[in-house]
């Protein structure tokens, strides 16, 4: 349960704005992931979120440097570990199969490496697509999740 209610925590800090633990609380409540604020507390420090100050002026939840490891953070890896159940290559395409509903985190924690050959990325409810420059770095980004899973 902690990888998948993580890996929510991660969506909907890309998604949304949350400012507190009471507002990502509620935001965890509306997918129906129930979870006390010590809980919650202890995945913030685990996942090592930081408050980043947004351009509105606001402070809000983000996922912080952290150690990195071949440039992935322990905590990401481990989140996307978790949810993608395959994946394969179509030229410069990735096309990654996730547990349902997990394929937007699956994206989101690509989007938060900051991999210069990631064109772009498109989340259904189960599938992810990453454009990547060439087929030279789809083949590269595809050994990465390989080393991941």
């Amino acid at each position: 349960m902690k990888p998948a209610r993580q890996s929510i925590i991660l969506e909907i800090i890309t998604q949304q704005d949350i400012e507190t633990q009471n507002q990502l609380m509620e935001a965890l409540a509306a997918r129906g992931v129930k979870s006390t604020q010590a809980t919650l507390s202890r995945d913030i420090k685990d996942m090592r979120l930081v408050k980043k100050l947004g351009g509105d002026g606001k402070y809000r939840y983000a996922v912080g440097g952290g150690v990195e490891t071949n440039g992935y953070s322990d905590r990401l890896k481990k989140i996307f570990k978790e949810c993608v159940t395959s994946f394969d290559i179509a030229q410069n395409i990735i096309v990654i199969k996730t547990l349902p509903g997990l394929a937007d985190a699956a994206c989101s924690t690509l989007d938060s490496m900051d991999i210069p050959e990631l064109v772009g990325s498109l989340a259904g409810d189960d599938t992810a697509f990453l454009a990547m420059k060439d087929a030279a770095s789809a083949e590269s980004l595809c050994q990465e999740i390989s080393n991941m899973l």
